[in-house]
């Protein structure tokens, strides 16, 4: 089997890659400044081979999370700026979907089109699990955006559960802030409140017209579903990754999942975790104590469904594509794997986890590992490009948690080819 060869490299931590009609490749850098990165998300375009790169478009609302093209326009995730964006030929933006709740902890994830031609895109949480805690005073976000609290998709009903903290809002010494679920930080609740459904809401997978328009609810209770992708028969997979032992409300190795989308369902966050109750003893973190139940309405609400598959906790399951026929992996998904971000979700000390890729066969849903492994910092995206049976993997670059914040090297962003497969034999754990 032949090594990857490297088709983009100097990239400042991308995350998304697509296609067009004329062997074109298309990949979005986030915009984040680590390392000293220029801020603003921007998409380049190649033309075969990698040559020609061109500025399509920059300045975009970092994080960029997604990338789509579809009948002649790009469709951009726009996470901080909570929007789609299409953009034409000529370069002309238009936003079709805007007023996403966000950017929390999670942002608008990345949009697909699905058969019935309508645009399918994920909102991720603005918490961990519920509650906003100071974890999102951490990642700086607490206090500076005009929405800052969870919206549920379906009618919801509390228990009333509330986290004492202390309040990094004012400047007044030992002032304490109470927060419920739900609510914006500093503001309690009570046992049998209820919150009406709403639209937008977070932690869901939504659907609209190509144009933006007659926007709908398909599932709620997916924590992040950063991946979303449609099987050649017709099903919506989505890579929902897993709730972090952190905040006000954390939670001990809840793995990343893989679902199987279901319209009008729920997937149990922020009470459950593939259909297992977070009270499971399982799930009892380090960081605080075993979470209980935030909403008291169970029996009201869709059962909470179960994964396909799941992941290990905090390999940080990112997106996925599926081999094409004429492919040696024909119908195999092969699923990227970004790793962990300890000491900030989980307690440090461990092994490093993730930072590799995956192979998940939808017959059976087993896990196998790749024939070999390409050297990769944090592989986030993957895809095939029409008539060309080579795998093309976006690795993010050189990015490490510490206790002292983010350690990132910009231009070590890459975008390898790779071709000469033998399909994997050896099934694995994730």
């Amino acid at each position: 089997m032949s090594s990857p060869t490297a088709v983009a490299d100097g990239l400042n931590f991308p995350t998304s890659l697509a296609f067009d009609d004329d062997h074109g490749v298309y990949l979005a850098e986030s915009g984040l400044p680590f390392g000293g990165a220029a801020p603003g998300g921007r998409i380049w375009r190649l033309g075969e081979d990698g040559a020609d790169r061109r500025l399509i478009a920059d300045q975009l609302a970092p994080p960029v999370t997604g990338l789509l093209w579809h009948k002649g326009f790009l469709h951009v995730s726009e996470g901080g700026a909570g929007q789609i964006t299409r953009i034409g030929p000529d370069g002309q933006r238009t936003v079709i979907v805007d007023g996403l709740p966000g950017p929390g902890n999670y942002h608008v994830d990345m949009a697909v089109a699905g058969p019935d031609d309508k645009l399918y895109f994920a909102q991720g949480a603005m918490s961990n699990l519920g509650i906003i805690g100071l974890d999102a005073y951490e990642l700086g976000w607490l206090g500076r955006l005009p929405h800052s609290y969870d919206l549920p998709g379906l009618d919801i009903e509390l228990t009333g559960v509330n986290v004492t903290t202390r309040d990094p809002l004012t400047d007044t010494p030992g002032a304490q802030a109470v927060t419920g679920a739900f609510a914006p930080f500093g503001t309690a609740t009570r046992p049998g409140q209820k919150i009406e459904a709403a639209l937008p809401c977070s932690a869901a997978v939504m659907r609209c017209d190509l144009d933006g328009g007659n926007l709908e609810l398909v599932a709620w209770g997916l924590r992040n579903a950063f991946g979303l992708g449609f099987l050649p028969d017709g099903r919506l997979l989505a890579v929902d990754q897993g709730a972090d032992d952190r905040g006000s409300r954390p939670i001990g190795d809840a793995p990343d999942l893989l679902f199987e989308v279901r319209e009008g369902a729920w997937y149990g966050w922020p009470d459950f975790i593939g259909g297992i109750p977070v009270t499971d003893p399982k799930f009892k973190p380090q960081r605080g104590p075993q979470p209980t139940f935030l909403l008291a309405n169970h029996d009201q609400l869709p059962p909470p469904e179960p994964a396909v598959l799941d992941f290990e906790a905090h390999v940080a399951a990112t997106k996925f594509a599926v081999a094409p026929p004429g492919s040696p992996l024909a119908g195999q998904l092969v699923v990227t794997l970004f790793g962990d971000e300890a000491p900030m979700t989980l307690p440090p000390g461990g092994p490093k986890l993730g930072r590799h890729l995956l192979m998940a066969d939808p017959d059976d849903w087993s896990l196998r590992g790749l024939p070999s492994e390409p050297d990769l910092h944090r592989p986030i995206d993957v895809g095939f490009a029409p008539g060309d049976p080579a795998l093309y993997v976006l690795d993010f670059g050189e990015f490490e948690m510490t206790d002292h914040g983010v350690e990132a090297k910009a231009g070590t962003g890459r975008l390898l080819r790779w071709e000469g497969w033998d399909r994997p034999a050896t099934a694995t754990t994730a």
